[in-house]
């Protein structure tokens, strides 16, 4: 399909698991998009959900082939990234997919060259980075409030998995670890601010050969063999010559690291947590005390989730509904298949570097995703 003002991207989710609560709860926000069918392996998934909100529930199979919808939200777990997304791109679907955008980066390179030959828009979590904080921060970095930047550091630091999720063992396995599941966040959040990264180095460890899950459910007290890093810390150099250091680990049990500060010849400017869509914005220009700003009052910003006791600024499908103005204006969205590629290029290459201990350049050097302006994130709601 190719989309006209008015009309909306016919949407069905493959995935029925907790992040589609997110999704399908804020998709009437948006205008230009619809979601009207769901599917999941689990065929009571589908119904649970279709029942929640209206849908249609499938199978995966007949809702990837049905010709009223026209882009495949790819919901299932990282592992089957590639195949549901590669499916429905050979269907003719455009695609929007959680991240990461494939297990490796073979696999991210495939999807983007499908998208391109068959002339559909491929978009990718983490949409963040357009959120309130997101946003703020990129009009301080575009103001030049800090100068050219020169060198930060980010944080992802934490417990890991086990003392909450119930089955929690491939988070440690080959294509997961703390850089592959939360690095996006961190990294799409960066190269938003001050464009792509061109080389990385890294060194890599353990906290622990074997894990112990504490989390209630039928495996609690039972251990399981940790198959990937959980400790990794990597040194990042930018396109604009910049230099971060990233760690990211599941073997601290409390810090006083920020997520991201960035440091340039001006100032310095310090965000929130990226995996979320608010938070507050500090700037200190020329050593000059912190000034916070609370981004909660700006569009995208507001608190509203967890549904029942609201903590956080969550507004997934910000960025399909981006794609679908995309598809409207001629343009790549920002979320988009090249930006997670770029991404996903990176991680592996942090964790190569961290394996060997040679530093890795990046391969391919995406653009900097355009600044989304307020008028142009406001014309985005319903």
């Amino acid at each position: 399909m190719t989309q006209t003002n008015g009309m909306k991207l016919r949407i069905g989710v493959v995935g029925c698991g907790n992040i589609s609560l997110a999704y399908m709860r804020n998709a009437p926000l948006f205008c230009g998009v619809e979601i009207i069918a769901c599917a999941d392996l689990n065929a009571d998934a589908a119904k649970r959900r279709a029942a929640e909100f209206n849908l249609r529930a499938a199978d995966v199979d007949s809702l990837i082939d049905d010709k009223n919808i026209d882009l495949i939200l790819n919901l299932t777990i990282p592992a089957a990234h590639f195949d549901v997304s590669m499916r429905a791109l050979s269907a003719g679907k455009h695609v929007f997919t959680e991240k990461p955008l494939g297990v490796t980066a073979a696999e991210g390179r495939r999807l983007v060259d499908a998208a391109a030959v068959k002339g559909l828009m491929l978009g990718s979590a983490p949409d963040t980075f357009v959120g309130a904080a997101g946003r703020h921060a990129r009009r301080q970095m575009e103001a030049g409030a800090i100068g050219k930047p020169v060198t930060g550091t980010a944080f992802m630091m934490g417990r890991g998995m086990e003392h909450w999720h119930p089955d929690p063992s491939f988070y440690y396995q080959a294509g997961a670890g703390p850089v592959m599941d939360m690095g996006p966040y961190y990294l799409t959040m960066m190269v938003n601010l001050m464009g792509p990264i061109r080389r990385v180095q890294a060194v890599a460890t353990s906290g622990q050969e074997e894990r112990l899950i504490t989390a209630e459910g039928r495996k609690q007290g039972t251990t399981f063999k940790v198959g990937t890093p959980t400790s990794v810390l990597s040194l990042l150099e930018f396109d604009c010559g910049a230099t971060v250091t990233f760690g990211t680990s599941w073997d601290v049990f409390r810090h006083s690291n920020h997520p991201i500060e960035l440091h340039g010849t001006e100032g310095s400017l310090r965000l929130p947590d990226p995996d979320n869509f608010g938070g507050s914005v500090a700037l200190s220009s020329r050593g000059a005390p912190w000034q916070e700003t609370d981004t909660s009052g700006e569009l995208f910003g507001a608190v509203n989730w967890p549904i029942a006791a609201p903590d956080r600024a969550n507004y997934r499908m910000l960025g399909l509904a981006d794609l679908a103005r995309a598809i409207i204006e001629g343009r790549a969205p920002r979320a988009s298949g090249d930006l997670a590629l770029h991404v996903l290029e990176v991680m592996e290459a942090i964790l190569r570097a961290g394996e060997t201990g040679v530093a890795q350049t990046i391969a391919g050097i995406v653009a900097q995703p355009k600044e989304l302006r307020e008028d142009e994130a406001r014309s985005l709601l319903a």
